[in-house]
C-alpha cells in the first residue's frame, strides 16, 4: 500500500509523518521498520485535511498483541496538528483498512500470555473439551492446536478451521462439530482471513485506532 517515496514532500507533510511515527512508538511496546506515506499538500494540512495515509510496520507489540507485519490505509482524515509538539488529534472517525500477519510463534506467545491466555483456555474448553492449550502450529498453511487435561499425561493435536462471518471471527473443530466466536471489539469488521506462507493474515476495517 505504500507508494514510491516522494522527494518533493513539503515540510508540513514530513512533520506530520514524524508525528504519526511518535504516536505509533508511544502506543506500541515495540514496533520496527515503520514506513509512513502521507498524501497531502501543505495547504490541505493547514486546513486539517489528509486525503490519504499509508503505514507499514513489522514486529509490533500492541498491548501484548503480537503482529509480525502490519499494514494500514486510511482516507479522508480531518485532524488538528500541533507544530510545537507534533501532536495529532482526529476530528472525524475515518474507516481504516488493516492487514495484520501473525506467525506460529506470535500466535503461541499471544495465546499463552498472561493478558490473552484466557482466549487459549476458552478455545481448549469450548472446542476440545480440554483444560489447557499447550501449543499451536501452522503446517502447510493449516492451523493445529494441541491441548491437554489437568492431572492426565495425555495431549492431543487437532486441526482447526478459522473463518469469518458477518465481520466476526470463528474457530471450528470438525471432529467435535463445535464452533466458537473469538471476542473482538465491535468497531473492527473482519473482511477475510487466510493462511499463506505459514502466516495467518487478517484483513479488516475499523475506526481509527491511534
Amino acid at each position: 500500500m505504500i507508494n514510491k517515496p516522494n522527494n518533493e514532500k513539503g515540510v508540513l507533510t514530513k512533520l506530520l509523518e514524524q508525528g504519526v511515527r511518535i504516536i505509533l512508538k508511544k502506543e506500541c511496546k515495540t514496533i520496527r521498520k515503520i514506513k509512513i506515506d502521507i498524501i497531502s499538500s501543505s495547504t490541505q494540512i493547514i486546513k486539517g485535511e489528509i486525503p490519504k495515509i499509508n503505514i507499514i510496520a513489522e514486529d509490533i507489540n500492541y498491548k501484548d498483541l503480537l503482529f509480525d507485519q502490519f499494514e494500514l490505509e486510511a482516507n479522508h482524515l480531518i485532524i488538528n496538528f500541533s507544530l510545537a509538539n507534533k501532536a495529532i488529534q482526529f476530528k472525524n472517525k475515518p474507516i481504516v483498512k488493516i492487514k495484520i500477519s501473525l506467525s506460529q510463534s506470535s500466535l503461541k506467545s499471544l495465546l499463552l500470555s498472561n493478558n490473552w491466555g484466557w482466549i487459549g483456555s476458552m478455545i481448549s474448553k469450548k472446542i476440545f473439551n480440554q483444560e489447557t492449550l499447550e501449543d499451536i502450529k501452522i503446517r502447510s498453511d493449516k492451523l493445529f492446536i494441541k491441548t491437554s487435561k489437568k492431572d492426565m499425561d495425555v495431549t492431543k493435536e487437532e486441526q482447526i478451521n478459522i473463518k469469518t462471518e458477518r465481520g466476526k471471527m470463528y474457530l471450528e473443530n470438525y471432529i467435535n462439530d463445535k464452533t466458537i466466536q473469538i471476542p473482538i471489539e465491535d468497531k473492527i469488521y473482519i473482511e477475510n482471513i487466510t493462511i499463506e506462507n505459514n502466516l495467518l493474515n487478517i484483513n479488516a476495517n475499523s475506526f481509527i485506532i491511534f
